[in-house]
């Protein structure tokens, strides 16, 4: 089976590389399409059969039929070395989608697409204008994937017309991201321990990733604060890049919190297993790959409601969600936890399992067979 996959955040995006990989050891001949901007033509994608295209501007980003016009004629430049193809695999519905559909109509052969935190935060919400070409791409896509229910419910009822939401929903998988083997080759469940946080014990609130205005560690910082005021004993550590000193700066006047820069996966894992709780309040999140990299280390979690992983399990599974907005509702999580923590605890170490690439793979590999009949 050969697929095209059509990804313009490939170089950045290291799940996305793994996926890839695994999607080859099952026997997938894989070719990876990058379009990206002309300045950041320096950047390489490693890799077998990865063909990085500097094939637009900066600006370009303003006309979307524009921007559009230039990816596809360097996908059409990159077809004609290539040998034929059975399937096209878009990983955004409107940057890559609207390329993938295009080549379909083309070449005769049919595209799968993924629905992100940018199509549906960003194009959808404001967009409006293209919301009619992000409703055709879905319509005529042979699967549809979506990384949450979330995600999914809100846009079939949100921007799917009525008469084609049952259409749309009929060829849609919910399918996670997975986390790298590093995590499920060091699991490492709490339950034979003493970690039953209470008050008045000093408890550790994990959060890894940048430090910028949507991963919303304030919020967390407050309600830290609110239950440090009523007589619990709570640090917080933060382990990522610091991308607004503001921010660094605001937290660091609480005086519990502490800072680390961005740590191999070698030495993270220590900093997922030194804490109790991983709390991550982001505004908006795609999927948020921390979070099953925290539960592999037995660690609950509370998470963005509404957001890419709200929904990936019952609430009060492995953790509870949070209206990114309301501090009460974060500590009270903060103390559900604390509560149930064994439990909790347990439960995130036996969840994670789901997000095993492996397994993710093989229902990715299913679809491409699905599809793959029915146009044969």
């Amino acid at each position: 089976m050969r697929v095209l996959h059509i990804n313009s955040n490939y170089i950045c995006s290291s799940p996305h590389h793994v996926m890839v990989e695994h999607l080859a050891k099952a026997g997938v001949e894989n070719h990876v399409f990058v379009p990206i901007r002309s300045d950041l033509s320096e950047q390489q994608a490693a890799g077998e059969n990865v063909y990085v295209a500097p094939c637009f501007q900066k600006w370009d980003r303003l006309w979307f039929a524009g921007k559009q016009k230039k990816i596809s004629s360097a996908a059409r430049d990159l077809l004609q070395g290539l040998p034929e193809l059975d399937s096209i695999h878009a990983y955004t519905l409107f940057t890559d989608g609207n390329c993938a559909m295009e080549l379909s109509r083309e070449l005769g052969i049919p595209y799968v697409v993924a629905v992100r935190n940018t199509d549906v935060n960003v194009f959808f919400k404001y967009m409006v204008h293209l919301r009619d070409r992000g409703v055709e791409i879905l319509k005529n896509a042979s699967a549809v994937f979506f990384l949450s229910p979330v995600y999914r419910d809100h846009v079939l009822n949100r921007y799917v017309p009525r008469d084609l939401r049952e259409i749309v929903l009929g060829k849609t998988f919910v399918i996670p991201n997975g986390i790298e083997d590093f995590w499920f080759d060091h699991l490492y469940p709490r339950e034979s321990e003493d970690k039953c946080p209470s008050k008045g014990k000093q408890l550790t609130v994990l959060h890894v990733g940048d430090v910028n205005e949507n991963k919303n560690l304030l919020l967390t910082a407050e309600g830290i604060s609110r239950l440090n005021r009523q007589g619990w004993d709570i640090r917080y550590r933060v382990v990522g890049k610091v991308k607004d000193e503001k921010i660094r700066t605001r937290l660091e006047r609480y005086g519990f919190a502490s800072f680390l820069p961005p740590q191999p996966h070698e030495k993270l894992i220590h900093e997922y297993r030194q804490a109790d709780i991983f709390v991550m309040p982001s505004f908006t999140e795609t999927f948020g790959l921390v979070y099953a990299e925290a539960m592999s280390q037995g660690l609950p979690v509370v998470y963005t409601r509404g957001q890419g992983f709200d929904g990936q399990f019952p609430e009060g599974t492995v953790g509870y969600s949070v209206d990114s907005r309301d501090v009460g509702e974060l500590a009270e999580d903060i103390v559900k936890i604390c509560e149930r923590y064994a439990e909790l605890s347990k439960n995130s170490v036996e969840e994670v399992q789901r997000f095993r690439w492996d397994t993710i793979v093989q229902e990715y590999l299913r679809i491409y067979a699905r599809i793959d009949q029915k146009g044969s």
